[in-house]
């Protein structure tokens, strides 16, 4: 983020501050361990380090007083009367004559943090520029706190109370500055400013603890499944959300109301694993199969492996099904998941394909 540090080693807070803000190009020189050398040290500080009110600092230049040092010489009483207290108890503080308390430093829970851009920016894909500064941020947020997020929110001020959102999802909590930027520029890519933006706004809903995965020497799952979410939420970005839809196993016996949009709850893999072997690939509506002497045909007799498995439900719906399932397999080789209706008029058809 192109910040540099000054450093300082002092033996009180209010010391060390003002010997970074001198800005000694020796770092021997800042380095104070006891109150005895942080007193000669202080003494060589210039007045402009300690950064006080503009009249006083006049008043100071006017008295020819340059540096602490010329201040430590006059009698403690006539500088407080004619400059004031608060200058006495910030040396007294500085030199450890009364104690100097600090705030602790609380960690904010929510991350929310706005950059104001150096000119009106019209296009929207030039603000990730600007962008990397608030992500590089937020990617030091989540790795102080050990955390990953599914949404945030990019707002881009135009001034004059206006502001356009850009919300954000992933499909799984993410932490990575370069993916987080990968899909914002996505959004960029495609948004149209209604007016020229004047600064960037970068929060955060809500966080949750990052779950670490075990890495592999080669590829693993872990691996390709992260490449996989982070191709979704690219095409989310670039298409739409309701341009991709994940699926999740639903409670229902019947194939065609077995699955559901992954954003409902699917039902528990334990259960999931104990049911047959089921087709990705459903066709709709099941295609009737020819027969001959009982048997189905598709292009010539249809080998059945496996079945029969009978499904039997919905008859509180309205859509009751009853049908014998088999897996079977064509004379090209692929596996086929095929039903006999046992009801009259009965028949054969197809309703999947595994391969």
């Amino acid at each position: 983020m192109d910040v540099h540090a000054q450093l300082a080693v002092a033996a009180t807070p209010l010391a060390a501050l003002w010997l970074a803000r001198a800005g000694h190009g020796n770092a021997n020189e800042a380095v104070c361990p006891d109150l005895p050398a942080t007193r000669a040290a202080l003494a060589g500080v210039p007045l402009a380090a300690l950064e006080l009110a503009p009249p006083l600092a006049r008043r100071l230049e006017a008295c020819g007083l340059r540096r602490v040092g010329d201040l430590l010489t006059l009698p403690r009483a006539s500088l407080g009367a004619r400059l004031g207290q608060p200058l006495l108890v910030d040396l007294a503080r500085a030199l450890g004559e009364i104690a100097d308390p600090q705030t602790c430093f609380v960690f904010p829970e929510r991350f929310d943090q706005e950059l104001e851009l150096p000119a009106p920016i019209e296009a929207a894909p030039v603000l990730l520029f600007a962008a990397r500064r608030l992500i590089a941020a937020l990617a030091g947020w989540l790795a102080a706190r050990h955390a990953a997020v599914r949404e945030i929110e990019c707002l881009i001020d135009h001034g004059h109370g206006i502001a356009t959102t850009l919300p954000i999802a992933f499909s799984a909590p993410v932490h990575s500055a370069s993916r987080i930027e990968r899909v914002l520029k996505e959004r960029l890519d495609a948004l149209l400013l209604s007016a020229p933006a004047l600064a960037l706004r970068l929060r955060t809903r809500a966080s949750e603890p990052r779950e670490d995965r075990s890495r592999v020497l080669f590829d693993g799952a872990g691996q390709r499944q992260e490449a996989l979410a982070e191709l979704m939420d690219r095409l989310v970005a670039r298409l739409g959300p309701q341009a991709v839809q994940g699926l999740a196993c639903h409670a229902d016996y019947r194939p065609e109301l077995a699955s559901r949009s992954s954003s409902d709850q699917p039902i528990p893999a334990a259960l999931a694993a104990l049911m047959p072997p089921r087709p990705l690939w459903l066709v709709d509506p099941p295609e009737a199969l020819r027969e001959t002497d009982g048997r189905p045909q598709q292009a010539g007799p249809l080998a059945l492996a496996a079945g029969p498995e009978r499904i039997e439900s919905g008859w509180w719906d309205g859509f009751d099904a009853r049908r014998d399932y088999f897996i079977a397999i064509d004379s090209a080789g692929r596996w086929l998941w095929i039903f006999r209706d046992p009801r009259p008029p009965g028949g054969w058809f197809l309703h999947g394909i595994f391969a």
